[in-house]
Formats: C-alpha cells, structure tokens, sequence
C-alpha cells in the first residue's frame, strides 16, 4: 500500500481550543507579522503553550480569511519519506497542486530538488496568501528532511508562509531571512504567562473562588507563569478549594505534576543526563565549572548546552561573567531534587559539600554558607566567613549567615568575634532585635578576646537596634562622627550613613539626610549589591519624609525593578523598595498597582524596620477600605495593633489608632471613633518631649482630635488641635501631614479659603492625590468652589484632575452612564500609550518609544482599560477612535 493512503488524517487537524484557554493576546500580535515574513518560529520547554497559541493564532488568521493549513508530528514521521508524505497533505489542504507519486526511495539531491520546484511552482500559481503551521518539528530526525524544509524557505514565493513550533530550535539556517526580515520568533522568554494573564486564567477557571491578590500574585512566583503547572493548580483547586491555604507544599508534591514531568520531559532521557541533571538540582543557579564540581562529569558544559538547546526547563541567569549561569524552573528544580533524595539520600550531603568548596573558592560566599550548612558541614561554613575579607560580605548573605549562627553551639560562637559582629547585625537588621541585645550581652560578658576593629563597630550594632526600636534620635549620636574603615564591610561602610540619614530624616533635617547619602557614594563595583539598593531605598524615604512623592516615584520605579532583576522579589531591597513605592502609588491614587506591589509580601507587615511595616500596613488598611470594605479595614488594622502592641512599637500602634478613627468617622461611627481616640490620647501622654520619628505619637494625637472635634462641630477646638499639628510639621517639614492638617483647617473655616489654597499648592508642587482624596466630600465641595479662581493652569489643572478622581468614586470606571467616556479622566501617560497602540506597537515598543519600563507599559494598559470599562486592546482603540483621541 503507498504511504499516503496509510496517512493519519488528525494530524492536519489543530486541537480544539478548551474553555480552559485564554487568548494571548501580546503573543498573537507578534504573530500578525507572519503576513510580511516566511517564516515563524515558537521554541519553548513542554507545557508552555505553543500549540494553543498557534490554534488561536489560525483561528484569527482565518475569521480574517486567510488559508491556513496544519501539521502536528510525532516521534513517527522522523524519516524523510514519512515526513514529507505528510508535508505533501498539508500543501494539498492549501489547494497546492502536488503529485502523490513523487519517488523518494533514494531521495537523491535531484528529487528533492524537484520536490521544492514543484512546491514552489504551485504556491506561485495562486494569487492567495497560504499559510502552513508545523507542530512539534523536534520530531523531525532525518538530515534530507531539514535539508528539504531549508530549501523551500529559501526558495518559496512571497504567498507561502510557515510556522513551526518545535521544543529545539530546528537546525535551519535562517540568518539571511533574519537579516530580510522575513522572520518571527517567540521563544521561552516570552511564552510564560505574564501576572495579568495568570490572573486572567485563574479568574477564568475558577470563577466561585474568588482569589485574592495575595494569591495570584503567589501562584505565579510559584509558576513563573508556566502554563502546565497552572493548569494543575486549576484542578487541584477545583477538586478541594481548602487547599488554598496550602498551595506550595500542595504544588510541589503534587503526584499529576510528578507524573506529568516523568512521562513527558525525562522519559526521552538518557539516563547519564537524567542523573546529571538531578545532581546540579541541588544548586539555585550554576555554571559549566560548577555542575562539573558537583556531579563530578567531564562533559558538563556539553550537558549545559544540550539542555539549553533543547529546552528542558532550564533558563540563563543574567551574568557579566563570560561563562554562561543557568537555572531549573523552580517546580522542576523541586521535582529533581525529590527524585535524587528518593534514590540516594547520603549522596545529597556530599553534593552540597562539593558546591560549598567550590563557591567559596569562587568568592560566592552566602551560596557556600548555604550548600555547607545544608551538607552539616558546619565547621567550613564558620571558617568560609571567618576567612572572608570584610569586603566580600553584604546585606544577601544575612539570611545564610543566620541559618548557619542558629545551628552553632553558643561556646563556639562566641569565641569567633566576628561572627557575633555579623550576627548581632543580622539580627538588628531583620527586625529581632532584642537577639542582638542579648548576643551583644552574652559576648562582653563570655570574656572573649575583643579585636580592636571588632570593638570599634559596637556604636553600629547599637544604632541599628535603636532604629528597629523605633528611637532615632540616639542614632545621631552613635554615628554622626562614625568613620567606617576603607576595607570594612558593606554593612559597616553603607549601613551607617543610611541608619544615619534616616535617623536625620525622622528629626526633619532632610537635607542633611540626603547630603549624607551623596557624601558616602556608592562605589561603581557594589553598585548593584543589596546594600546599595537598600541606601537608594533610604533616599526615597527621605523624600517621602518630606512629602515630596512625584521625586520619590522616580527614585523608586527603578529601584525596585533593579532590586528584583538582581536580588529576587523576596530579597531585602525588593521588600523595603515595595514598601516606599507601594504607599508612593496608592498616593498617586494607583491601587491596583500599590496592591499589586505588596501582594505576598506579609513580611512587610511583619518583620521589616519600623518605618517600613507602618507604611505598608497603613498602606494596606487603606487600599482594602477603598477596594472592600470599612469593616474589612478595621479588622485589618486591629491585627496589626495587636502585632505593633507585642513589638513595643508605640508608633506603630498610634498610627493603627488613628486611622481606625478616621475610618469609624467616614461611616459616621462617633462612638467607635471616641474609644479608639481616647486610647490614642492615653498613649501620646507619654510622648510629650519626644524627637525623632517618636515625635510623630503627640502629632498624630493631635491630628485625630481634631478630626473628632470637626465631626462634633467644635471648630475652635479643633483649629487648637491643628496648632500643635502644625507646629511638628513645621518643625520637622512633614508636607503631607501640612497638607492634611491645611484641609482640616480649611473645613473649619470655608469663609477663609487661604489654608485650601496653601494645601492646592503645596498638594500639587509635592505631587498628592489621595491625601485630597481621603477627606471625603468636604474637601470635594471645597476644591469646587475655588476650582476657577485660581492663580496659575497648573493648580487650575491640578484640581481639576483632583475633581475629576473624586467623580470616580471608588473603583469606578471612567464610562458614563450613555457608555461615552470622559476622556479627561486618563492620564497624559495613559493617552500617550493609548496612542502608541493605537498605530499597532507592542508593549515593548511602547516602552521604548517612551522610555519607561515594560511593566509600566502593562500596568498602565490595565488602568487604561479599567477606566474605560473594556477588555482588550481592540476595545481601547475602538473607543479611543470614536472619541477623535487617535486617527
């Protein structure tokens, strides 16, 4: 029987596109381009999605009338003859004319020659647009067959396109299409789901659950977007939402994901890759040198490159260096690791010992503490940081240090001086300080032999636990005159002028704060450390200090972009950055955004510095009054009092007081508002004489009775309030709360509009929106009445786009009730991309052609189509069109 009677006719058949798909949108867009290129290309790992991208792709292709054609292959079709049988049906389905007699027995160069012309001769005969997709090109094994496949895109006619999707880049040379133009490429770093569409999905697939923020944003770390493993967390939710609570450890042991991974990823493996790949699983990021090291295999750069190629779930890690870093897919790192620990338990201690030797050799000293520890190998973690020159430690090895310091006999410990040094900072620096206070005890009492230098560091200790206790104003003393050595630490040379700014900052010297940070530069070699990243993020806070939040954004949009490309989303840097430019956002009125920020980061709430927790739960507090509930913000709020009451932190717990008061006001719940005042006046007695950040407690006091004295119609009283507040802002340049206690003093007199004119200018020079916000409608009625009487367009523009907000309500969209938008509602950055999109550009080119980031691109499109009350691109556009904003 001839081969093509013997023809699977499924194979020309795409899948069916389930109701489990969303489409990708940013992915079918690049897509689009196939009209002007021969060829495309989508490589990527399994389980990322590229034939339900490109059966979305046809299907699009073909509402528009287009010819397209498909080819799904298998391990079969690996010999020339079977595959071209094939590739023939595929081109007959296009309505190419094509023999089904053609010999291929010898498959001689002549007959594949003659195959091409007549592929070619036929396409060129017609006067449509052809299209042909080929799936699972890996399958693809005989040299004559990419030798036929090369041959037909160098030689075919304008009309015949095709795309290929394959798990390995297909041995094709196509560096002078490339240059032509002529091709499209996808490959794994753009098919991973972004945060939006994880949430799209997820909400998609899940419509009773109702997810919150915090666990989408986990899901995604937890998948980096792969597309598999969502889809098994979707039918692990659908078959018992309560695991909910426990989604990581549900995920990593999950028998389907096991079962997926073995049968369709290693199945194909030898087995040396198998176990060599299991070895370097013990590694967060490695390199040829190192997985050499480790697995002890001669040919590990050929391993590398061989996974590398053909996708296996491994991604480069951004390095200078010239040798190439990779990782595993963290569930696929996970899942490594659990089948090595099942075949050779006692071999896993002696892997990590290897990585441990030859990380410290390298200088990569938290990784070496890390694999040590974890190898029990505890006497060479000690000696790794013992031996390191000052300057190799940093803020990233605290966490590694720490591990290793619980696991040490306190004898041992404290005959190692600067172990104690590094632990006692470590612990001040991760909010335990009352560990740092008994180490520093243990040690002077242990009678250990104190080096100079080691002595000389105590003031810092010392600095860095009276800041988590809140006390700044004795860190001026301890490290104004602090001159750290040249060849100190990181943590000694950087650490004292940032406490030091921030301690200047909290006493309302902010100039003092900055020229302190500019004085002591960071150098060009840690520029991108943990600790330099951390004095950008003091920086910010200054300026947010002072209330200056439009200098503050753009400080921090590319701190914490820098801290997580760097250091990870849960590093140090990322945590504190997030918790300055969440609370940046919210006050820019950007909540999606600010909640975004701190979705997963309960540290922050936790375990931060004291500046750091309360702008992030007060932060929080108020995103979830405006996108929830007022109840569900007091409860909130009362957790966290509780958590600041068991911390000693007073501020902390003023500041929960104070804003639970003027939440019970907004819903006119006096008595709930009393008691909670009167405890905050309990409190603030004993602050009378307090300077620094503790200076705040008798302020806010203040501020709150006068709120409470507004409400009960006492505005004398409450101007006496607003006196003191006034005189701590004055005292030390708070320009938010100047402007919050302004429109205070502007209620009590609307007769007197010279304090809502001082607010408008100070509000719109420092750049505040929901300070004006957060009022309520007194000060809505109040902007209104001097909306046109105002001196220059700037503040003119400023309380209109302030009006504008308050129109919105809480979340709501900016389409009126006849579906017409105001177009005044978008942002003159939101336009500008509406704009761009509007001549067919991508995300990316936006971002270039603004010079601002990608995820700024995303995050304004969301708002973008929030206000507007649509869902798509196309929608944006279609409306932007009709309101005569793009041609």
């Amino acid at each position: 029987m001839h081969i093509d009677k013997q023809l699977v006719s499924t194979k020309f058949s795409p899948p069916r596109i389930g109701t489990q798909t969303i489409p990708r949108q940013r992915l079918l867009d690049e897509l689009q381009l196939m009209a002007q290129c021969r060829v495309g290309l989508v490589i990527g790992s399994p389980g990322y999605g590229k034939t339900t991208l490109l059966a979305q792709w046809r299907q699009a292709m073909m509402r528009e009338g287009a010819e397209v054609a498909w080819l799904s292959l298998s391990a079969d079709d690996r010999h020339l003859s079977v595959f071209f049988a094939y590739l023939r049906g595929a081109l007959q389905r296009l309505g190419i004319p094509l023999e089904n007699r053609i010999p291929l027995e010898s498959a001689r160069q002549e007959f594949i020659d003659a195959m091409v012309a007549t592929i070619v001769d036929g396409a060129g005969s017609l006067t449509k647009e052809l299209y042909l997709v080929i799936d699972d090109y890996q399958h693809v094994a005989d040299p004559r067959a990419h030798q036929l496949m090369q041959k037909l895109l160098d030689h075919c006619p304008d009309n015949l396109h095709f795309v290929i999707a394959s798990r390995v880049a297909p041995p094709l040379s196509l560096s002078r299409l490339r240059l032509m133009g002529q091709v499209v490429e996808l490959d794994c770093g753009g098919l991973p789901f972004e945060p939006g569409e994880t949430r799209t999905f997820l909400e998609q697939n899940l419509p009773a659950l109702k997810l919150s923020t915090e666990e989408l944003q986990l899901i995604h770390e937890l998948t980096s977007g792969w597309p598999a493993s969502l889809q098994l967390i979707v039918i692990l939710l659908r078959s018992n939402a309560q695991a909910r609570g426990t989604l990581r450890e549900l995920v990593w042991r999950s028998d389907d994901l096991h079962t997926y991974l073995a049968e369709d990823v290693m199945v194909h493996l030898p087995a040396d890759m198998a176990a060599f790949m299991e070895g370097i699983s013990i590694c967060r990021r490695f390199n040829a040198s190192l997985a050499e090291a480790v697995t002890g295999s001669a040919n590990a750069q050929g391993m590398l490159k061989r996974l590398d190629e053909e996708n296996m779930l491994i991604f480069r890690v951004e390095s200078e260096e010239r040798q190439p870093w990779y990782r595993f897919h963290p569930l696929f790192g996970e899942f490594l690791a659990t089948r090595l620990e099942r075949r050779d338990p006692a071999e896993v201690n002696e892997l990590h010992r290897r990585a441990a030797y030859w990380l410290a050799e390298h200088r990569l000293l938290a990784e070496a503490v890390r694999h040590a520890t974890q190898g029990g190998d505890l006497e060479f973690a000690a000696l790794v940081i013992e031996r390191a020159a000052p300057a190799s430690w940093s803020l990233e090895q605290l966490g590694p240090l720490l591990r290793l310091l619980d696991r040490l006999p306190q004898d041992v410990l404290f005959s190692r001086p600067r172990l104690v040094f590094l632990g006692c900072m470590a612990y001040a620096l991760t909010a335990r300080p009352a560990k740092a206070e008994d180490w520093l005890k243990q040690f002077r009492r242990s009678g250990a032999a104190q080096p100079a230098d080691e002595d000389f560091r105590l003031p810092l200790v010392q600095a860095a636990i009276e800041i988590q206790r809140d006390r700044t104003d004795p860190v001026i003393g301890l490290l104004e005159h602090f001159q750290a050595l040249s060849n100190d630490y990181p943590v000694t040379r950087y650490g004292a002028p940032i406490l030091l700014a921030i301690a200047y900052s909290a006493a309302g010297r902010h100039a003092e704060a900055l020229r302190c940070l500019d004085q002591n530069p960071i150098t060009e070699a840690d520029r991108d450390s943990e600790l330099s990243l951390v004095s950008e993020g003091s920086r910010m806070l200054c300026l947010m200090l002072e209330g200056r939040m439009a200098d503050a954004e753009r400080v921090g949009v590319a701190l914490l972009e820098r801290a997580i490309a760097v250091h990870g989303y849960r590093s140090v840097s990322a945590y504190l950055s997030a918790a300055n430019l969440a609370e940046v956002y919210r006050e820019q009125d950007r909540l999606d955004e600010s909640r975004e920020i701190l979705a997963n980061r309960e540290s922050l709430l936790q375990w931060a510095m004291p500046q750091s927790m309360l702008l992030a739960s007060i932060c929080q507090a108020r995103l979830v009054l405006v996108q929830e509930s007022a109840a569900a913000a007091l409860a909130f709020l009362e957790r966290q009092e509780r958590h600041f009451r068991n911390l000693g932190l007073d501020r902390g717990l003023v500041h929960c007081l104070a804003e639970q008061v003027r939440i019970a006001l907004l819903g006119n719940d006096r008595a709930l508002a009393e008691e909670h005042a009167a405890r905050l006046d309990a409190l603030a007695a004993s602050y009378t004489q307090a300077r620094g950040f503790q200076a705040e407690i008798p302020a806010l006091a203040a501020l709150t009775r006068a709120r409470l004295l507004l409400a009960t119609e006492l505005p004398q009283q409450a101007l006496e309030a607003l006196a003191t507040v006034r005189r701590f802002t004055t005292e030390y340049h708070r320009g938010q709360w100047e402007v919050t206690a302004l429109l205070l003093l502007a209620q009590t007199s609307a007769q007197e509009p010279q304090w809502l004119l001082q607010a408008i200018e100070a509000g719109e020079r420092l750049g505040l929106v929901r300070t004006f916000l957060d009022e309520g409608p007194a000060v809505q009625r109040l902007l209104a009445s001097v909306a046109e009487q105002l001196p220059s367009d700037r503040q003119r523009d400023y309380v209109q786009m302030l009006l504008a907000r308050f129109g919105q309500g809480k979340l709501a969209h900016a389409v009126e009730a006849d579906g017409a938008a105001a177009p005044a509602v978008l942002t003159p950055r939101e336009l500008a991309i509406l704009q761009l999109i509007g001549k067919a550009m991508s995300n990316k080119l936006v971002a270039l052609t603004l010079n601002i980031s990608l995820e700024t691109v995303k995050w304004n499109l969301k708002n973008i189509y929030a206000k507007l009350g649509v869902s798509s691109r196309y929608d944006a556009i279609s409306w932007a069109r009709k309101h005569d904003l793009i041609e």
